[in-house]
């Protein structure tokens, strides 16, 4: 069972992870359109502020801030031009249904986070080295970071992560090399707080790949959790009723075979061979859904479950996926019911003239869902569904309708008031004969 287990889980996860790859790229666009966005907005935004404060900026940049500006104009279309290409590429595999080469994805996100290193290399051109490490353009390495979780690869953000703290750390030591120490505050020339800060990057880059490992689990979970709400549904179909079905739903159950006490129904439809030869299919199709409808409702609504249709006629069982501890009874009464209900049909002329046979055994029986990947099944196993059969075929020796079995006269109760012993008979197959009690 474990391993059936595991090869289910196996093809879920295939499957998912086929579908989830075309998923990721639609979302690499997006966090591209959103890179592309933020960085024409943080573009715009800085022009604007220099506008604004136009003396402030010409002084922290010595007098230089109109070719720091130029220097700002040709690096912004450079890094949009690279971000516009990345998105044209990904919109064009989305649409061959193309998955990119894993270099492709490491290229990309490489580029991407030195984006913020170009920042920094510019404005020390300015600004200065060290005071370049006091801009803006470091905290825009938490940008890509963050964002790369739109991936969904673990090993990718981790690597965005590692590529901003490396890049990072290495302009801290370059810059901190490039300038004498005395001129500046130890807390801006202290290399220990620039390698914390890039320990900071990298952390927050593995953190963003578990957020990723998460997210795919808890879709694969809910993938999983659909597609067995599907094979429930599959495997009992339209044969249960809405209440018994959300009661499976929420149970979540694997449907293994196990040993369970059961009530089996069988129910003939008397002399259909002889009606079929004489009608076109079409016709005998609806007789049998003028019949079926009305019973497989009265069924349903006794807690039980039509579990094969044997062309005219069906199996029903009560017990089992579900019991309610009243198994015996609910087969009585939906027997009783539905005999009621073709006897109220044929006097307003809804259905031909009708008779049935049925009858009721309880037992042990193993139940459970069986076949393979293929098709599957609920099914019934055991003595109990033989002897139930055999019952219903003894309705033609005794000229009735509802026979059961002592076991159901016994555990229904007061539901087989009425019924009339026909003795101990023996049925074919069976050597030990079995005490029967007709009900109509």
């Amino acid at each position: 069972m474990k391993l059936r287990e595991l090869k289910r889980r196996h093809t879920i996860s295939t499957v998912f992870d086929a579908e989830f790859g075309r998923e990721i790229l639609k979302s690499d666009r997006l966090r591209v359109a959103i890179l592309l966005g933020a960085w024409i907005a943080t573009f715009s935004t800085l022009v604007l502020l220099s506008l604004i404060f136009a003396t402030q900026f010409q002084r922290a940049f010595h007098g230089r801030f109109n070719d720091f500006r130029f220097n700002l104009i040709v690096g912004s279309t450079v890094s949009s031009t690279l971000l516009f290409l990345e998105l044209i590429a990904i919109d064009r595999l989305i649409k061959t249904r193309k998955q990119p080469r894993p270099f492709f994805r490491y290229l990309s996100a490489l580029i991407e986070t030195s984006i913020p290193t170009l920042g920094l290399f510019l404005s020390s051109q300015f600004l200065g080295p060290v005071y370049g490490l006091a801009t803006p353009a470091p905290l825009a390495y938490g940008i890509f970071i963050v964002l790369s979780v739109l991936r969904l690869d673990f090993r990718v953000c981790a690597f965005t992560g590692a590529v901003a703290a490396v890049e990072y750390v290495a302009f801290a030591w370059y810059a901190i090399n490039k300038e004498t120490p005395a001129n500046f505050e130890p807390i801006l020339v202290g290399f220990p707080q620039h390698l914390f800060k890039g320990c900071l990057l990298l952390g927050t880059g593995l953190v963003a790949g578990l957020v990723t490992v998460q997210i795919k689990r808890r879709i694969l979970r809910s993938i999983e959790t659909i597609a067995e709400r599907n094979r429930i549904s599959r495997t009992f179909g339209e044969y249960v009723s809405p209440a018994v079905m959300n009661t499976l739903l929420d149970l979540k159950p694997d449907l293994r075979s196990e040993a369970k006490d059961v009530c089996v129904m069988f129910l003939d439809i008397r002399n259909f061979t002889g009606f079929a030869e004489k009608k076109t299919p079409e016709e005998v199709v609806t007789y049998l859904e003028s019949l079926f409808e009305f019973m497989i409702e009265i069924v349903n609504r006794n807690n039980g479950i039509i579990n094969k249709f044997l062309g005219d006629g069906f199996m029903a069982v009560f017990g089992a996926p579900l019991s309610d501890g009243r198994d015996c009874a609910n087969a009585v009464r939906s027997a009783q019911e539905i005999l009621s209900r073709v006897r109220e049909e044929q006097e307003r002329g809804a259905i031909l003239p009708t008779t049935l046979g049925i009858g009721l055994h309880a037992g042990k029986a193993v139940t459970g869902s069986i076949g393979s990947a293929l098709r599957r099944e609920y099914t019934v196993i055991g003595d109990v569904v033989n002897l139930a059969s055999r019952i219903e075929k003894l309705n033609k020796q005794f000229g009735s309708q509802l026979l059961i079995s002592e076991m159901v006269s016994r555990a229904a109760g007061t539901e087989t008031a009425g019924a009339v012993s026909k003795g101990t008979v023996r049925v074919r197959g069976r050597e030990e004969g079995i005490q029967i009690y007709q009900l109509a």
